[in-house]
């Protein structure tokens, strides 16, 4: 009988950030990545992304502000409020290239990862069904495109 692989041999195969977004959205019910190659660098990308309390409530077209109320290392609690006045709770993950927060009734997520001269961005995100782990599919995909054009906007 031959022995297994020892850890330090196992193959590693890494994700990107948005090939991880494609995967934890591909889990969720009514949930829909929105993908686009920009052509500006990461780091002006991100810089706009990344900015939770300023530019990322520019770039989300329900999203009137978020206020990070607590962050423990890439760990993060945020107030949102919408443009119709609804509160969330938000919890997750926010480091670069990635963020993923989440309540109980809203879910938002994007990504992006160096491609080229250029970046990947995706989003995914809408209102949860209560008591299940899925979307309201209606308004998904348009949501996601407005979120790439007001973002390739202020690139």
């Amino acid at each position: 009988m031959t022995q297994p692989p020892q850890p330090q041999q196992w193959p590693h195969a890494g994700l990107d950030p948005v090939r991880r977004l494609h995967a934890l959205a591909s889990g969720i019910g009514g949930a829909h990545v929105t993908e686009r190659r920009v052509n500006a660098p990461y780091a002006r990308v991100w810089a706009l992304l990344g900015d939770l309390e300023g530019e990322f409530g520019r770039i989300a077209p329900d999203m009137r502000g978020l206020r990070v109320v607590r962050r423990e290392g890439d760990h993060v609690e945020a107030l949102a409020i919408s443009k119709y006045g609804m509160r969330a709770r938000l919890r997750g993950v926010h480091r670069p290239g990635w963020c993923w927060l989440q309540s109980r009734f809203l879910l938002v997520g994007v990504a992006a990862a160096p491609d080229r001269d250029g970046t990947r961005v995706a989003f995914t995100g809408g209102v949860r069904v209560p008591g299940r782990a899925a979307l309201v599919p209606l308004g998904v995909r348009a949501e996601g495109r407005r979120s790439l054009d007001r973002l390739t906007a202020l690139l």
